[in-house]
């Protein structure tokens, strides 16, 4: 059997793909960080003048706020990646001083959803394993649409049973546990991003943006190079990390060396789930590089294929974090021997997610590639 390939035709080969359509994806992304850092600024959500009353959770603002950050974060994501996918194409020094700048700002805007998103997948699993309610009462409102969120609600909770009683008993104060510790993170994640958005480093990043809105630094050879030879470079690179994936240990639905590595004294998360990581990032580089291509072509049935692999990839990501958080608060200093208890289910539990994550990218992955004789 041949390598096999994400795409089996390629709309673009009516022609070369130059620089100039880089240049005009650029412009565009830009201008959506600039249109979502305005709107973030009207909502109240920082980086305005010292002192500024700031959105309650729940308000119009608040949410607003929330919107518009994940919109700075998706441009500043797509402007990085971008730049290195094609970065030949553009000015050396330029390119390689703004890539860190985007990724810390989209990795430190991105920190207190994630413990936001953390701390509901664990509550909402420790409700379906325990039927105990372990909600804080400032989240009940919440619960439905948290569950649709982060897909980790099932079916209906069953009355508790006999069977379930030491898990029931630990879930209460396991629940409260992890609300005091994710919720201090988070907490601390939300003040780090108001400091970065009134920063001089962040208005350093958004200058740079305003002047990429208008004049893309491309070298004088990009205007005549195809891009799809880049692209296909990206591409390869991801099909090389997926075919190091175990894909057969995937398929297995119980992996029991990361669960206990999970458990360990050892707080470095299991080296099993780097790779998969690895290839989270690498397929979002390679689903930028394709846009840049659309531009050019329809390339709508590649992007909802691999925006399935995608999915089953972040539900991994967030599996294999909420788990390390169960772990790492089953190592608190004299909890209860119920409480522990209750996290250690609650870990294995989120390990299931990791490995039933595994296999539906393994599912979905197969369903993309072509088989050729």
């Amino acid at each position: 059997m041949a390598q096999q390939h994400l795409d089996p035709t390629d709309p673009t080969a009516a022609g070369p793909v130059t620089g100039d359509a880089l240049a005009r994806y650029l412009r565009s992304q830009a201008t959506e960080f600039l249109r979502a850092l305005r709107l973030h600024r009207e909502s109240g959500g920082g980086g305005g003048a010292p002192g500024r009353a700031q959105p309650r959770p729940g308000d119009n603002g608040a949410e607003g706020s929330t919107g518009a950050a994940l919109a700075l974060r998706q441009s500043a994501r797509r402007i990085s990646g971008s730049l290195h996918t094609y970065r030949p194409l553009l000015d050396p020094g330029w390119s390689e001083d703004i890539r860190p700048e985007l990724a810390w700002l989209s990795g430190t805007l991105a920190l207190e959803h994630a413990y936001e998103a953390r701390l509901q997948r664990l509550l909402l699993a420790l409700h379906r394993l325990s039927g105990a309610s372990v909600f804080p009462a400032q989240a009940v409102g919440t619960t439905a649409a948290t569950a649709a969120a982060v897909g980790t609600a099932g079916p209906g909770v069953p009355p508790a049973t006999t069977e379930r009683g030491n898990l029931t008993v630990g879930a209460a104060k396991a629940g409260a546990l992890l609300e005091r510790q994710l919720t201090l993170a988070r907490t601390r994640a939300h003040s780090t991003a108001l400091q970065a958005l009134g920063s001089s480093r962040f208005h350093a990043v958004a200058d740079k943006l305003a002047v990429l809105a208008s004049d893309v630094p491309l070298n004088p050879t990009a205007p005549a190079t195809d891009l799809r030879p880049l692209a296909a470079a990206a591409e390869e690179r991801l099909t090389d990390a997926v075919t190091a994936l175990p894909l057969v240990t995937a398929g297995h639905p119980y992996n029991a060396e990361a669960l206990i590595h999970g458990l360990s004294p050892d707080p470095a998360p299991h080296p099993q789930d780097a790779p998969w990581h690895q290839v989270r990032l690498l397929l979002r580089l390679h689903r930028y590089a394709r846009e840049v291509l659309s531009l050019h072509g329809d390339d709508t049935p590649l992007q909802v294929r691999a925006q399935s692999a995608g999915q089953a990839l972040n539900r991994h990501r967030d599996a294999s974090e909420a788990a390390a958080a169960a772990a790492q608060a089953a190592r608190t200093p004299r909890i209860a021997p119920a409480t522990a208890y209750a996290l250690g289910v609650l870990h294995a539990d989120q390990r299931h997610e990791v490995e039933a994550s595994r296999f539906a990218f393994q599912q979905a992955w197969q369903k993309q590639t072509v088989k050729t004789s």
